[in-house]
């Protein structure tokens, strides 16, 4: 079982002197918090994901997701395991994570994964972990991956290529609006143009080429529908 790291035998200050955090050091590990969340949303309440900054071990836990699952906060100390993992992880060479086996304090079995967040200089600055609880019935963890039935599946164009995914969203959108009965049969070139800029393709480099050749309506119809959309998203004076 990994333990709260003691701070009366010195491991603290030899850590502060190997990390002197600067702003980018914060910078850095500030930009991963989102992954937590991002994390701890994909793989549901039984995983636990603690993002550790390794300028303070007293209190290096800056984020955290079900940290029931361990008893953690914010403000809580590395753990003995985390420490150990700190130092097989640390340079160059050193692989940039490790797995183990761990019992959390209820003595629940956990598949605990420790990455390494490393700065420019390939210093080690943080230590995302990920510890799954093994002890959950299978079918609560089965349950966080399937759909529930207010759900529904979204479409994802797995492209090879940029070009590839503005034409499978274009065949994919222009499949959706002919299906659409509510769409008058005139008006259906404008709704596909209006549901490509609602799901961003428009973004891409020279889509527009492709969906007024695919419409088989000029370029200029396609700005045009589309300035219409963003003058309704933006009234004037608004942009």
């Amino acid at each position: 079982m990994s333990k709260p790291l003691s701070t009366t035998d010195g491991s603290r200050d030899v850590m502060s002197s190997k990390y002197a955090f600067n702003t980018l050091d914060h910078e850095i590990l500030r930009s991963y918090e989102s992954i937590v969340g991002g994390l701890a949303l994909m793989l549901g309440d039984h995983c636990e994901i603690v993002l550790h900054a390794l300028d303070n071990l007293e209190s290096s836990a800056i984020c955290i997701a079900n940290g029931e699952l361990t008893g953690r906060r914010v403000g809580s100390p590395i753990t003995n395991l985390a420490l150990q993992t700190l130092h097989e992880l640390n340079g160059r060479e050193n692989p940039s994570s490790r797995t183990r086996f761990t019992r959390s304090k209820s003595g629940a079995l956990m598949k605990s994964t420790t990455i390494a967040i490393k700065n420019s200089s390939q210093r080690v600055i943080g230590l995302l972990c990920i510890n799954m609880n093994l002890d959950v019935p299978f079918s609560q963890i089965l349950a966080t991956f399937c759909p529930s039935e207010a759900q529904h599946d979204s479409h994802v164009h797995f492209a090879s290529s940029v070009d590839d995914l503005v034409l499978q969203t274009l065949e994919h959108t222009i499949e959706e609006v002919s299906n659409d009965r509510s769409v008058a049969n005139n008006s259906k070139n404008k709704q596909v143009v209006l549901n490509l800029y609602a799901k961003g393709i428009f973004d891409i480099k020279d889509a527009i080429n492709q969906v007024a050749d695919r419409l088989n309506i000029s370029k200029h119809t396609v700005y045009l529908y589309i300035r219409q959309f963003r003058h309704e998203d933006f009234p004037e004076g608004e942009e």
